[in-house]
């Protein structure tokens, strides 16, 4: 038997000690069966607010023990209203990437975005607190400050950062998902990957937007800021759409050696299982159940106030038939 009390047990016996004394000397000085009674509820209550319980065996909780890097576009593409009808894309990487937080329970994650340059926004971290407030508060590349940018602009940073994890946790597995729409908005060749390939587990490249593409707003301020202006980027007096290069980012999918995904809205994102190597239940302990039992004297107190209940409905009707045969006489 173990008690988890609701309050400091001193605490508690603080507040029932003078009711029961009460109790008992009522008791005492002959009252009978009513002081039993309400001192059976009284400890009956006593009993449950210490949260009495029975070990029940143990639940095994899943660990990945992955390194988790997660590769963000923030160009002004991002914010294309094509996803689910005319929803920004970044709503879609939002909602993906909270699904990744949730397949992946016990990883580390790092957040790199990157627009004319990459930028980590978040180094590895257990936080996923903190990896899902950066994506609320993201905002894509200010439109008046864009140059163009290469889809492998953080090729560079990610190796690092993979090389560092490896360094740092040779044990651990690595996964990287990139979420992009492929589309390169420079005259260069996009920069390779490949470099990464040898310290990547798994992993997907997620594709957003449509080949009919969607049109963009003007965005000001800095990440964080003010989003959108409400007008739309014009190009030869139309607005602008951005157009998803699956073939860019198949040739991405292909260099760090995982999947290509294009996402849609009505399709939940299809996640690889973690490296077999570094899930498990073993490391990551158990967790005791506890079968609780206050419920017993929960009910306990129920019937003991459903018959205080009953005997006061009893006398309240005898009194009332007291005070009608007064009234007649």
């Amino acid at each position: 038997m173990i008690f988890q009390p609701v309050l400091n047990v001193f605490l508690l016996l603080l507040l029932f000690a003078p009711v029961a004394a009460l109790a008992v000397w009522m008791l005492v000085r002959g009252r009978g069966a009513l002081w039993a009674l309400r001192l059976g509820m009284l400890l009956a209550c006593f009993l449950m607010l210490l949260r009495p319980g029975i070990p029940g065996g143990a639940t095994q909780t899943l660990a990945t023990d992955t390194d988790i890097v997660i590769l963000l576009d923030t160009t002004a593409s991002i914010v294309a209203e094509d996803w689910d009808g005319d929803q920004p894309r970044l709503d879609g990487a939002r909602s993906d990437v909270a699904a990744i937080v949730d397949e992946y329970p016990g990883a580390r994650f790092a957040l790199i975005t990157f627009d004319a340059s990459a930028e980590q926004r978040l180094p590895l971290t257990t936080d996923t607190t903190a990896l899902m407030s950066s994506l609320e508060i993201l905002r894509p590349e200010v439109t008046s400050q864009s140059r163009g940018s290469s889809i492998g602009i953080a090729a560079t940073m990610l190796r690092e950062t993979l090389a560092s994890a490896a360094e740092a946790s040779p044990d651990r597995s690595r996964m990287v998902f990139y979420l992009g729409d492929g589309e390169q908005t420079v005259s260069s060749a996009p920069e390779s990957f490949a470099d990464s390939a040898g310290y990547v587990d798994g992993g997907a490249v997620l594709g957003y937007g449509t080949t009919d593409g969607g049109p963009m707003r003007i965005t000001s301020g800095p990440l964080g800021g003010d989003a959108a202006s409400g007008e739309y980027i014009e190009y030869q007096g139309e607005p602008a759409l951005s157009v998803i290069d699956d073939t860019n980012l198949q040739a991405i999918a292909e260099e760090l050696g995982v999947p290509f995904q294009l996402r849609d809205a009505e399709l939940p994102v299809d996640l690889p299982e973690a490296p077999t190597t570094t899930t498990n239940y073993a490391e990551s302990g158990s967790v005791g159940n506890v079968i609780e039992l206050y419920w017993v004297f929960a009910l306990v107190i129920v019937l003991l106030l459903a018959v205080e209940l009953a005997r006061a409905a009893m006398l309240t009707s005898q009194l009332r038939g007291l005070a009608l045969r007064g009234g007649g006489s």
